[in-house]
C-alpha cells in the first residue's frame, strides 16, 4: 500500500539524486585526499550521463506509467550503475605533478556544487515526506 504511494511522489527521483551524490561525494573526497600522490589521476562520476539518464526515466515515467507490471520499480536505472572515469584535462594554464589540470580549488568547487545538491533533494524529500504525513492524517 505504502509503495505504490511513494512511487506516486517524486521520492524515488530523489532517491537517485541523493544515491548519486552521496557515491560522487565519495569519489571527490578521495582526489583531495589523493592530491599529493605522485601518478594518482583524479576521478568522478559521468554527471552528463547520470542527468541524461535521470531525465530518460522521468519521461518514460510520464508516458508509459500503464505498461509497468505491478511492483516493477518506477525507475529502470540506478545510480550504482556509473562507475568512476577519469577527468578529461581542460586545457589551462597549470600543470600539476599528477599531469593533470585539476587543483585543490577545482576539486573543492565540484565537491560544494554536489554538497548543495545533495542537501536540496535532501530537503525536497523531507517536504514530499511532510505531505505524505499530511495526506494521512487527513490534514491540509
Amino acid at each position: 500500500m505504502y509503495e505504490s504511494l511513494f512511487q506516486a511522489t517524486t521520492l524515488p527521483i530523489l532517491q537517485q539524486v541523493v544515491s548519486f551524490s552521496q557515491a560522487r561525494h565519495q569519489v571527490l573526497a578521495s582526489n583531495i585526499a589523493n592530491l599529493d600522490v605522485p601518478g594518482y589521476r583524479a576521478k568522478d562520476l559521468p554527471v552528463g550521463e547520470f542527468q541524461r539518464q535521470l531525465a530518460e526515466a522521468i519521461r518514460q515515467r510520464h508516458e508509459l506509467p500503464a505498461l509497468r507490471s505491478p511492483g516493477e520499480p518506477e525507475l529502470p536505472f540506478t545510480s550504482r550503475n556509473l562507475r568512476p572515469v577519469e577527468l578529461e584535462d581542460l586545457p589551462e594554464i597549470l600543470l600539476y605533478h599528477d599531469e593533470g589540470t585539476k587543483g585543490l580549488e577545482y576539486q573543492v568547487s565540484e565537491m560544494l556544487k554536489n554538497q548543495m545538491q545533495h542537501n536540496l533533494a535532501i530537503s525536497l524529500m523531507a517536504h514530499q515526506f511532510n505531505l505524505l504525513r499530511a495526506a494521512i492524517n487527513e490534514r491540509t
